[in-house]
C-alpha cells in the first residue's frame, strides 16, 4: 500500500519523539496525552444533561451503565490508537482508500456534522456556565465563545506538549471541581456500590440507560485519537509499534477513567442531593446550578458546577476544531490554514445557536442540546464499523491485527451502540413527525431515515465484498520526473527556483533554463511543512521531509542530466523567510515561481508566498503562469 499520503495533523505529525526523554519514566510519560484530549470529549457538557437525569431520577442505580459505556469507550480507542500507531494514518485518511468516491463524500458530510453538533454543545454549554457564574445573557456568552478560536491558534503555535499540558489543566480543574462537590455533597459509599449492580427499573431508566450509552462513545473521538497518537515519532520495528500500543493503551484507561470519575461524579451528586429531597426532575443545566446552593447549603457547590461546565466547554471546542481538521485533510485531501479551519467549525455552531437563541428563546437551549446529541449518534455507526474493518484486515494491520476475541467484542461493542443510537434516532424523527402534517416535511424524514440505513448497510458490507483499492496519495499531487529537454539561455549566474512539487514544477524550471546558461547554478528550494520539520528544522527525520528531499534529489539528477549545475536546499518553517534567507544565503540573483493559481480570499485560505517573498528579497522575481 502506497503510504505517501499527507500527513494527519500535518503541523505536528511526528513533532514528539519519546526517544529523547531521559530516564524510563519519561519515556513512558512522553506516550501520554493524546487520550486526555479524547477524554473530554467522554465529559462535554453535552453528556451532563443524560447525567443529571439519571441520578436525580433512578438515585445510584444507573453508575453500572457509566461503568459498561466507558468499558466501550476504552475499548473503541485503543483500536483507534492502534489504527494509527501501526498505519500512520487516521480513521479518514483509511475510509476514503477504502470506500468509493461518493461514499466518502457522504461519510465527510456525516463527520463535519457531527463536529458541528459536537461544537454547537460545547459552545451552549460555555455560554450555559458563563451566565450562571457571571450572569452573562447566553447570547453575548455564545458569542463569548467566538473567541477562543484566537487560543486554539495560540495553543497550536505553541506546539502539540503545551496545547496537551493545557487540555490536562482544564480536565484537571474539571476532576477537582467535582470532587469538592462529592465533599459538599457527602454521598453514601455502600449505596454508591448497589448501583454497580445492573438493573433497570422500567421503560424511562431504560431510556435514560440508552441516552448515557449513546452520548458515550463521540464518532470524532475516533478520527481525532487515530490521528493525535501520530505525534509521537516512533520506530517502525514491531517492538517499538508494540511497545507504543501498550502505552497508548495505558494511557487511554488512565484518561477514560478520569471521565468516568466527571460523568459518575455528576450522577452522584444528582442522586445524593436532588434524588433524595424528592426533586426527581432536574434535567436542565440551569436547574442543577439553582438548586445546588440551597440544597448543600452553601454557595460554593453551585459555583464550583459553573466553573466546571465552563472548562469542559473550553476544553472539548479545542479538540473538536483538530477533529474537523483531521476529517476535511483525511478526507478532501483539503488542507487549509487552521485559523480558517477554526473559524467555520466555529460558525458552524454560533450561528443556529445565536439564531435559535434570538428566535424561539433562552429556553430553547436545551433542548438544542439535545439535538446535537442525535445528530451525533446518527454519525457514530460510520465511524466505528469501518475502524473494526481496518484493525481487522491483516494485510493492512500485519501482525497487529486484532485477535478473535477481541473483534467479537469489538463488534458485540459495536452491535450494542448501533442500535441504541438508531433506536434513539427513530424515536426523533416520530417526535418531529407528530410535530407536523405537511406530507413533504414527513416523507423527507421517512426518506432521510431509510437513506441512513442504506449508507450503514454499505459500511458494512463494502470491505467484505469489494477488493480494497490501493491508495496512490501523494503528500504533494504530482512530481514531475520527465526528461528536460529544453535549450538554456541568458546570463544570470545564480537562479532560485522555488518548488513545490506539483505540475506547475516543469513549467517553472522550463522557464528557468531558458533565463539561463551553460554556467548557471540553479538553487532548487522546496520549503517543507510538516510539523516535526517547523520544529526540528534541518534535524527533522519525519515521513514527509525525507520525501521531499528524495524528490529534490530526483531534481537535481534531471538538471545534472541537462548538463547544468543545480543543488537542492530544503527550507523549514516559514514558508516566506525560508525562501528569502535560501536566497540570500546563496546570493541568488533571480528568482523564478509558479503561479498558486487563487487569488482574493483564497489566499486567505490556503496561503500566499509570491507576494510577501518580494517584499523580503532584492532580486527579480519571474512568476511562471
Amino acid at each position: 500500500m502506497n503510504k505517501t499520503d499527507s500527513k494527519s495533523l500535518s503541523e505536528v505529525n511526528e513533532s514528539i519523539d519519546p526517544s529523547k526523554s531521559k530516564g524510563g519514566w519519561r519515556k513512558i510519560a512522553a506516550f501520554f496525552g493524546p487520550a486526555y484530549l479524547v477524554s473530554v470529549g467522554y465529559m462535554d457538557p453535552g453528556n451532563w444533561a443524560t447525567d443529571l437525569a439519571g441520578g436525580s431520577q433512578f438515585g445510584y442505580t444507573l453508575i453500572w451503565v457509566l461503568l459498561m459505556s466507558n468499558i466501550m469507550a476504552i475499548l473503541l480507542q485503543s483500536l483507534s490508537a492502534r489504527l494509527g500507531i501501526v498505519q500512520r494514518r487516521d480513521l479518514a485518511q483509511c475510509n476514503r482508500e477504502m470506500y468509493p468516491r461518493g461514499m466518502n463524500f457522504v461519510l465527510y458530510i456525516l463527520a463535519e456534522l457531527a463536529i458541528a453538533a459536537c461544537d454547537l454543545a460545547e459552545v451552549l454549554g460555555m455560554a450555559i456556565g458563563l451566565n450562571l457564574l457571571l450572569g452573562i445573557p447566553l447570547l453575548w456568552g455564545v458569542i463569548i465563545t467566538f473567541a477562543d478560536t484566537i487560543l486554539l491558534l495560540y495553543l497550536q503555535k505553541l506546539g502539540m506538549r503545551k496545547m496537551e499540558a493545557f487540555i490536562i489543566a482544564l480536565v484537571a480543574i474539571i476532576g477537582g471541581c467535582f470532587l469538592l462537590e462529592m465533599f459538599f455533597a457527602k454521598p453514601s459509599l455502600s449505596e454508591i456500590a448497589t448501583g454497580l449492580v445492573p438493573s433497570i427499573p422500567n421503560n424511562t431508566a431504560l431510556y435514560i440507560a440508552i441516552g448515557i450509552i449513546g452520548a458515550t462513545v463521540m464518532p470524532h473521538n475516533l478520527y481525532l485519537h487515530s490521528a493525535l497518537v501520530q505525534t509521537r515519532k516512533i520506530n517502525r520495528d514491531d517492538a517499538s509499534i508494540k511497545k507504543a500500543i501498550k502505552f497508548n493503551f495505558i494511557d487511554s484507561a488512565v484518561a477514560l477513567n478520569m471521565a468516568l470519575f466527571v460523568n459518575a461524579a455528576i450522577l452522584i451528586l444528582a442522586a445524593s442531593v436532588f434524588y433524595k429531597s424528592g426533586k426527581q426532575d432536574v434535567a436542565s443545566l440551569k436547574d442543577a446550578h439553582q438548586l445546588l446552593a440551597p440544597m448543600l447549603g452553601n454557595t460554593w457547590g453551585s459555583h464550583l458546577f459553573a466553573v466546571a461546565l465552563i472548562a469542559a466547554g473550553q476544553s472539548s471546542t479545542v479538540t473538536g476544531t483538530l477533529a474537523g481538521q483531521i476529517v476535511m485533510e483525511g478526507y478532501l485531501r483539503l488542507r487549509i490554514n487552521p485559523w480558517m479551519r477554526r473559524l467555520l467549525t466555529r460558525l458552524l455552531a454560533i450561528v443556529p445557536a445565536v439564531l435559535v437563541i434570538l428566535i424561539m428563546g433562552d429556553e430553547m437551549v436545551d433542548s438544542m442540546l439535545v439535538f446535537s446529541q442525535v445528530l451525533l449518534s446518527m454519525q457514530l455507526a460510520f465511524a466505528v464499523i469501518p475502524l473494526i474493518h481496518f484493525v481487522s484486515d491483516k494485510q493492512r494491520m500485519g501482525n497487529f491485527a486484532i485477535g478473535i476475541k477481541t473483534k467479537t467484542a469489538a463488534w458485540i461493542v459495536a452491535t450494542i451502540i448501533v442500535l441504541l443510537n438508531l433506536k434513539l434516532v427513530y424515536e426523533t424523527a416520530n417526535d418531529w413527525m407528530k410535530l407536523t402534517d405537511n406530507a413533504l416535511v414527513k416523507g423527507l424524514i421517512v426518506c432521510g431515515e431509510i437513506g441512513l440505513i442504506v449508507l450503514l448497510v454499505l459500511t458494512i458490507v463494502h470491505p467484505f465484498r469489494l477488493k480494497k483499492r490501493e491508495a496512490s496519495i501523494n503528500v504533494h499531487k504530482q512530481l514531475q520526473t520527465g526528461e528536460l529537454n529544453i535549450s538554456p539561455a541568458g546570463s544570470f549566474e545564480k537562479i532560485a527556483v522555488a518548488l513545490d512539487f506539483s505540475s506547475k514544477d516543469h513549467r517553472v524550471i522550463e522557464y528557468a533554463l531558458k533565463l539561463g546558461n551553460k554556467d548557471t547554478t540553479y538553487v532548487l528550494i522546496h520549503i517543507v511543512e510538516s510539523a516535526q520539520a517547523r520544529m526540528m528544522e534541518d534535524q527533522a527525520q519525519d515521513y514527509e521531509t525525507l520525501q521531499d528531499n528524495l524528490a529534490l534529489e530526483t531534481y537535481v539528477r534531471l538538471f545534472e542530466k541537462q548538463n547544468q549545475k543545480a543543488i537542492g536546499v530544503l527550507g523549514f518553517k516559514n514558508r516566506t523567510k525560508s525562501i528569502a534567507n535560501i536566497i540570500k544565503d546563496h546570493n541568488c540573483d533571480l528568482l523564478v515561481v509558479g503561479s498558486h493559481g487563487h487569488k482574493a480570499i483564497n489566499d486567505w485560505i490556503f496561503g500566499e508566498t509570491i507576494n510577501s517573498v518580494r517584499h523580503l528579497i532584492d532580486i527579480p522575481v519571474f512568476i511562471a503562469k
